[in-house]
């Protein structure tokens, strides 16, 4: 494996244990697409620092399970805008 990829898979790792990241955000952190994040802490950290590994999929774990909470949330908080924005019209006219 190219060292870039390996430092790249410890950083990603890292980055999703200090700030408690999901695979987007990090993704996005980095540039890469969601895939690349998920290959590089499960296959690829494993070889480098199977430790770092193992801490990052805990969270990653966490994350996985608490999804589709997050995805209700943010559904709720979308209608609940488009609600507002419909009865602010409503008490204009």
């Amino acid at each position: 494996m190219k060292d870039y990829i390996e430092e790249r898979a410890v950083e990603i790792a890292n980055y999703i244990i200090d700030c408690n990241a999901t695979v987007r955000q990090t993704a996005k952190k980095f540039g890469i697409s969601k895939s690349t994040v998920h290959k590089d802490v499960t296959d690829r950290l494993m070889q480098v620092n199977p430790t770092l590994a193992a801490r990052a999929r805990v969270v990653l774990d966490v994350n996985k399970s608490e999804r589709h909470i997050r995805g209700g949330q943010a559904t709720r908080e979308k209608y609940m805008g488009k609600l507002k924005a419909c009865e602010q019209t409503v008490d204009k006219n």
